[in-house]
């Protein structure tokens, strides 16, 4: 799989510099927690499951998370549990191709369990998310799939989740942030990226925050999130990838609004209005929170609906202008330093202090590929909502 790799070879000619790379479930740790880019959560009670993960597929999702958790209630887990032995079943005998596919579980015991039920479907799974992740329930749920990976003989990822109480309270946090550094580290190697329970977060005070507020904007979750990065995002070869908070609200028409897409960008050139069409359809929040999770250095995004998957994947390509940027400050002769005028002549380029923004970007050029000089994010947009 690949992003945009949904779309028509041409177009995509025309859009990237340098296209995405092809990546799959056996892919490098570090290339796939790059990749991941908007992960689609799913009740693992949907019916017809297999058929909505093959349709996701091919509008552009490479990750998903089927949730047997917060998203069901207790009452379903049974059900649920059986409905994704039969749905595995279904996408195994499809032989169709899906996106990294991973369940999120309640408690450890449900791995093991799982893994055994899947039979040959089991070779779909990439590995499971880990809810209100501490020290304290960590460790049972690494052990767990450390037996899960042992009972089905292939490699398994956890993503933990990072949104109890202990986390956000004051009080507590700092310690609770030791212990779950103590927990990850142990597992380094089967640990693709720590997911940011916002939600949790906000329910622990009755907030929830409005559609035009990013969750930087509620300032108990952003200290949060700052001291999360602060502790497990660090670029000096210790950190993980840390993903960015889910957004909650998903009026976009995608049937009114594709049309404007279509339109816009490439018939009539009416980049403006287009831009003002996606604050109309209320898109102007997710756009902002976005583009500070990459200020604050979060990577890809958890999405609950399908209309955010394009909107994550285009602010992820690379621009010309930074890949000419992270070229420049990472090529060999500047291997001792120094400063210099960018190739755009609108900026200062220090190689040592922007060396791992440098590394990351085109970490980042890999997976989602470079834009072309004249194309940007509304391009990409109407090419990724593109059928």
């Amino acid at each position: 799989m690949r992003h945009f790799g949904h779309i028509a070879p041409a177009a995509r000619e025309g859009l990237f510099f340098q296209e995405p790379r092809e990546f799959g479930a056996d892919s490098p740790a570090g290339m796939l927690s790059a990749a991941l880019g908007a992960t689609l959560y799913s009740p693992a009670t949907r019916p017809r499951l297999a058929d909505d993960v093959i349709k996701q597929a091919g509008r552009g999702v490479v990750s998903m998370v089927l949730c047997l958790e917060d998203s069901i209630d207790d009452s379903e887990v049974d059900g649920a549990e059986e409905n994704l032995v039969r749905q595995f079943a279904d996408l195994d005998t499809r032989g169709s191709e899906v996106p990294l596919l991973f369940i999120r579980v309640r408690e450890p015991g449900q791995m093991v369990d799982l893994v055994s039920r899947l039979g040959r479907g089991v070779r779909l799974l990439s590995g499971f998310v880990l809810p209100k992740f501490t020290e304290e329930r960590g460790v049972p749920f690494m052990e767990a799939l450390t037996d899960a990976e042992k009972a089905c003989g292939q490699r398994l990822f956890a993503m933990p989740v990072l949104e109890s109480p202990e986390l956000l309270h004051l009080e507590t946090r700092r310690e609770t942030l030791r212990g779950i550094t103590r927990t990850v580290n142990k597992y380094r190697e089967r640990v693709l990226a720590l997911r940011l329970g916002v939600t949790d977060f906000c329910s622990a005070y009755g907030l929830r925050r409005a559609p035009d507020m990013t969750a930087y904007d509620v300032q108990i979750v952003g200290a949060v999130i700052a001291d999360v990065v602060n502790v497990l995002g660090r670029a000096d070869g210790t950190g993980f990838t840390i993903t960015g908070p889910v957004w909650e609200y998903f009026r976009l028409q995608e049937r009114m609004f594709k049309p404007q897409l279509r339109r816009s960008p490439f018939l009539e050139g009416r980049a403006e209005e287009l831009r003002t069409a996606l604050i109309e359809h209320d898109l102007d929040g997710l756009l902002r929170e976005i583009e500070l999770d990459r200020a604050n250095g979060l990577l890809g995004k958890t999405c609950i609906h399908p209309s955010h998957v394009a909107p994550v994947h285009a602010l992820s390509v690379v621009s010309h202008e930074e890949f000419s940027d992270a070229q420049d400050i990472l090529r060999p002769e500047r291997g001792g330093g120094g400063v210099m005028r960018s190739a755009y002549t609108n900026k200062m380029n220090e190689v040592k202090p922007h060396r791992a923004w440098a590394e990351r970007t085109l970490q980042r050029a890999e997976v989602f590929g470079v834009a072309r000089e004249d194309v940007g994010f509304v391009e990409l947009l109407a090419a990724g909502l593109a059928e």
